[in-house]
């Protein structure tokens, strides 16, 4: 784990604990903390699936929170970027030319 994502994790918690139940249901929260939870102990995401899976979960979950007038997609994306934050690096290897 990385300092980087710590602090993901941490703004994540922050934002559930300053939204609390006003405008996430518990069981958006417990999908939110698994998604980051799962991301944050995540070592390689494209070998473990269900880090992938919880921010898919979670990924459709927040664009639910869009579509249906609830969240702003300005909210919903800080949120997401946040989530996404705690997982590990997604490098991508360039291609020989």
């Amino acid at each position: 784990m990385t300092p980087e994502r710590a602090r993901a994790y941490a703004r994540v918690m922050m934002t559930l604990r300053e939204l609390g139940p006003a405008k996430l249901r518990s069981s958006e929260q417990a999908l939110t903390r698994v998604a980051a939870d799962s991301l944050l102990f995540c070592a390689d995401i494209v070998a473990d699936r269900s880090a992938r899976t919880a921010f898919s979960d979670f990924d459709a979950m927040q664009e639910r929170l869009v579509a249906t007038g609830r969240w702003t997609s300005a909210r919903a994306a800080e949120l997401a970027d946040n989530v996404w934050a705690c997982g590990p690096a997604f490098e991508v290897m360039p291609r020989a030319a």
